[in-house]
């Protein structure tokens, strides 16, 4: 039984192994620029931009086609002797806010950053006046103790006054 066992984590770890290199190889070598430190811009750019068909997932880390042209027209754009700016509004103009990972914050994007933001202290808010009427309601339920109900009934009888009965 001792081997298999063995045999079963060297598995799970070429599989772990495997799925953390999978980013590694999305970018074909054909793909790469000679200059390293080109490459290196490029890897950068396309790091954050979105995979139109993935949409979760950068350029960098896609096998789609479609990430494949925009990874090879980033390449094109810095040996066109582009800088980062300026390849990152090329692809904005050509594709919308969206080809971005994290959007830019403006006027049209404030919604988008201030809405998950806006549900959590709604939330929180919602909770609290949630708890607080919950622990109102417990106290309120509670009734009198004997000594207080005693409490209460000389003082209405007192306010009653000596002809009243109760």
């Amino acid at each position: 039984m001792r081997p298999r066992r063995r045999s079963g984590r060297l598995s799970a770890a070429a599989l772990a192994l495997a799925l953390l290199a999978a980013p590694a190889l999305a970018v074909n070598p054909g793909e790469q620029l000679p200059d390293p430190a080109q490459e290196a811009r490029a890897r950068e750019i396309s790091a954050e931009l979105r995979c139109m068909v993935c949409q979760n997932q950068s350029i960098d880390d896609s096998d789609a086609p479609l990430a494949k042209d925009l990874r090879l027209l980033v390449r094109e754009r810095i040996r066109a002797g582009d800088d980062d700016k300026q390849v990152l509004a090329f692809l904005t103009e050509r594709y919308g806010e969206f080809v971005l990972l994290r959007p830019r914050l403006r006027g049209e994007t404030l919604l988008l950053w201030g809405f998950a933001p806006a549900i959590l202290v709604l939330g929180l808010a919602g909770y609290a006046i949630w708890a607080f009427r919950a622990r109102r309601r417990t106290a309120a339920a509670q009734g009198l103790t004997e000594e207080e109900r005693v409490r209460v009934e000389a003082l209405l009888a007192r306010e009653a006054g000596p002809g009243a009965k109760g």
